[in-house]
């Protein structure tokens, strides 16, 4: 595998990086690719141990720095070569100026010089704000890096691919099985997990040979996962049925297209196709 491959993932919150994306990131990482990472917040109004107030609850600056500890930990064990913290206020990410995050996102792309991107799809896994803000404003920062004439820092840089995160149906049942129904309250109107349907979904990830790293990330986000009894108590087949494969939406692709199943975010990137 060339070492010429870069992948970043601009995600909205420490944790998604493993639950949404471990798999795929240790893959890639342990096949020589070199995976970036942006984080938008540091989920600083998240629950702590299963808890969102309470007398266990540190708080939202200590929490801050716990989940930024806990990030940290993750992507070691992950294999992801560098990260950025953005810093952005959790929950609120859509309230962000457009043209300062898209500038940053836009800066990090031409710095990184990946030729793949992922992010999160137009509903945002089950409709969190931050998620959908976030797959906004990474795909309009793909636009920026490309244009000369944009202000972010650096040279212009075209990535080749963006993908979206996506889960079918059974995807989904595994995940709520293991931890709960998620759902997102917004504007008074109960958001809930959408699955993809299959056809829809144009490329799967085998990341069977990963799910022992991706548990092993996913016990670094102990603030997090604490409170969800029954993944510590999965065997060994119902973890790799819940890490073994990730799915994602091809949203472009300047390298390949067509209605053909994809097995690999860098097909038409390898062997002499056009690695930038």
């Amino acid at each position: 595998m060339s070492a010429a491959l870069r992948l970043l993932a601009v995600l909205a919150h420490p944790d998604d990086e493993t639950l949404g994306n471990g798999g795929t990131l240790a893959r890639y990482a342990r096949e020589g690719v070199d995976v970036h990472l942006i984080t938008a917040t540091r989920g600083d109004r998240g629950r702590f141990r299963g808890e969102k107030d309470g007398p266990n609850h540190p708080g939202p600056a200590a929490l801050a720095t716990i989940r930024e500890r806990e990030l940290r930990a993750a992507c070691a064990v992950l294999g992801v070569r560098a990260f950025e913290l953005f810093d952005y206020g959790d929950g609120v990410l859509d309230e962000v100026p457009a043209h300062e995050i898209v500038a940053r996102i836009a800066a990090t792309i031409r710095r990184v010089r990946p030729q793949v991107v992922i992010t999160f799809g137009p509903e945002g896994a089950y409709g969190h704000p931050d998620h959908i803000a976030i797959g906004q404003f990474t795909t309009a920062a793909i636009v920026a890096a490309a244009d000369p004439k944009h202000a972010a820092a650096g040279e212009p840089f075209a990535v080749s691919k963006l993908y979206c995160m996506a889960m079918s149906h059974a995807g989904w049942a595994a995940y709520q099985h293991a931890f709960k129904r998620l759902v997102s309250l917004v504007d008074g109107v109960e958001r809930e997990a959408q699955a993809w349907p299959d056809w829809q979904i144009t490329t799967w990830i085998d990341t069977r040979a990963e799910w022992q790293t991706v548990w092993r990330a996913v016990q670094c986000h102990d603030s997090q996962v604490a409170g969800y009894q029954r993944l510590a108590e999965l065997s060994a087949e119902d973890h790799e049925a819940l890490w073994g494969v990730s799915a994602y939406y091809r949203v472009f692709s300047t390298v390949n297209g067509g209605r053909a199943r994809e097995h690999d975010l860098f097909e038409g990137l390898r062997d002499g196709s056009p690695a930038r």
